[in-house]
């Protein structure tokens, strides 16, 4: 393609709006345009290389053995009626309403289109297991979109849902969906760690997220110094119990005022989806896990409610009526404690073993840096992640609400067990953004690069630049997929747009043309040399092979 001929507006300066350095990148470099808050274009160079992430995961999805269809963006109410989710999604879900009053949402996720759709069609265990999957625009009313495509409110997103007859059969697709997916973003060329997550409003236990690193993520990773161990800081388990100091046990309230060295428990109070209250002890320093706490009473939702509990003496002891009380592992050896709430203390000398004996204990709080890793290898450190893609075991959670059921091979009517996988396409396009990237602009990996060679004849208006600049164009353009910048700007011009574009190799076309000699140069290396031209075609295989 002749650079001429194309649309790829530059900018001399950087967006004053952009918050992280894909953002500023895509957009200076001309691959995306905001349209609003949220919602972008995708300009020829950005959608060239989305086209290319899209290729690299039905590649994938086709190996693993999953079939592609299209399903709408615009979703009937009844359906998520059906599962409970029109009003547990919450205000991210976009909802609309046609001319005859009936309601609609624009598609966040597709678990019950996909569900209503097979459960007329896979209805007995001959047809089972079947994965099918889908690439297409999804819609979420964030709060607060940012980072451009990192968190908009409309995506690119391929969404897999796999039906299965048993267990047996979703985990060996659930391990093969995760093999898909390290492949996916392997060869996206994303520095990514796999880690255990929560699954959220979409239901199911077992998941994992896959997780592209950088300092702007959103998300916070654990990990293990010592092995692969890696979960989502929500979801990482805290192995570590503070051991019993020896000190004998003091009466329950005795004492005015607290003691230097006492260890403080604070009580945290949250409401659940039926509207219960729950009080969480834990220990002064650490963090209750919210995550934790709803997976723990096996909630929908919760929320924090610190102004529902009025607090008076013996108030956590007694045990208000309808409140349940949780303690975190942290406080189960502490001795001679002091419980406070809301700044006031609530009780002296408590004493976990004999005071809470009826308390259920879990683990309830957030891990910390220095943490021993569950795995029992290493201690956990933390790094900052962005999501790209989640695999999730969904069992029966959308075939039980919606009735969608098969015959097994006795003819007994039984649910589908599901399995769930998606990727943000445009949000791997902008994590391959940010790790790819230097002062001077993009740095494409070659499997994803909009153009794979960049070929720039210093001087246009030069006989025999224009020349060697068009025969390389011609004899290159067979095999790679080469951009040539025939236009009539400054050599300092074309530099500049040629770094923020990014493609692996540029060949500079100048005075020596007449010599057959051009300069190549690596993009990501700033490696550079001259070569004659007969020399060039080996040297960009040897280099994007």
């Amino acid at each position: 393609m002749k650079q001429s001929q194309m649309l790829i507006p530059t900018l001399k300066e950087n967006p004053a709006d952009a918050e992280c350095v894909s953002h500023r990148l895509l957009i200076k470099a001309g691959f995306i345009r905001q349209n609003a808050s949220g919602i972008y274009s995708y300009l020829p160079l950005g959608y060239k290389v989305l086209r290319k992430i899209e290729a690299i995961v039905r590649e994938e999805m086709e190996r693993a053995g999953c079939l592609e269809l299209l399903m709408p963006a615009i979703q009937p109410a009844e359906l998520w009626h059906e599962t409970g989710r029109w009003d547990i999604y919450g205000p991210e879900l976009m909802r609309l309403q046609d001319r005859h009053g009936r309601d609609f949402a624009l598609g966040a996720t597709h678990e019950e289109i996909i569900t209503s759709l097979v459960r007329d069609e896979l209805t007995t265990y001959k047809k089972l297991p079947m994965t099918l999957y889908q690439i297409q625009t999804k819609y979420r009313d964030e709060r607060r979109p940012r980072f451009g495509l990192l968190r908009g409110r409309e995506f690119i997103m391929k969404d897999a849902y796999s039906f299965h007859a048993d267990e047996a059969s979703l985990d060996e697709r659930y391990k093969k969906m995760y093999e898909a997916y390290t492949n996916v973003f392997t060869r996206c060329g994303l520095d990514f760690r796999a880690v255990i997550a929560d699954s959220g409003a979409m239901g199911g236990k077992d998941t994992h997220e896959f997780m592209a690193l950088a300092a702007v993520g959103e998300d916070t990773i654990a990990y293990s110094d010592s092995s692969d161990y890696a979960a989502n800081i929500e979801m990482a388990e805290v192995t570590f119990i503070p051991k019993a100091s020896d000190e004998a046990m003091l009466p329950l309230d005795e004492g005015q005022a607290k003691q230097d060295g006492q260890a403080l428990i604070h009580v945290q109070v949250f409401k659940d989806n039926e509207d219960q209250l729950v009080a969480v002890l834990y220990a002064a320093g650490d963090e209750v896990n919210d995550i934790k706490v709803k997976n723990a009473l096996n909630a929908t939702l919760l929320e924090a409610a610190p102004e529902a509990m009025n607090w008076s003496q013996n108030d956590i002891l007694t045990h208000f009526d309808n409140v349940t009380i949780l303690a975190d592992n942290g406080i189960k050896n502490i001795v001679n404690g002091v419980i406070e709430a809301s700044g006031k203390t609530l009780h002296f000398n408590v004493n976990a073993a004999r005071d809470l004996s009826n308390v259920q204990f879990a683990d309830l709080r957030m891990i910390k840096e220095g943490d021993p890793s569950p795995d029992g290898k290493g201690t956990i450190q933390f790094a900052r992640g962005i999501e790209v893609g989640q695999v999730f075991k969904l069992g029966t959670r959308y075939s039980e609400a919606m009735n969608a059921t098969f015959l097994d091979q006795n003819g007994k009517s039984q649910p589908l067990l599901m399995g769930c996988y998606g990727i943000g396409v445009s949000r791997t396009l902008s994590a391959v953004a940010e790790q790819h990237s230097d002062e001077n602009g993009l740095c494409w990996p070659t499997a994803l690069a909009p153009f794979a060679v960049h070929i720039m004849p210093i001087n246009m208006k030069n006989d025999e630049q224009k020349t060697l600049a068009e025969k390389l164009y011609q004899e290159l353009g067979h095999q790679y997929d080469v951009l040539l910048d025939d236009r009539n700007e400054r050599a300092g011009v074309k530099f500049a747009d040629s770094d923020l574009i990014g493609c692996p190799i540029r060949v500079t076309v100048g005075k020596k043309a007449s010599e057959q000699i051009v300069e190549v140069k690596v993009r990501r290396t700033g490696e550079s040399m001259e070569l004659s031209v007969d020399e060039v075609a080996a040297f960009i295989e040897g280099h994007l092979s």
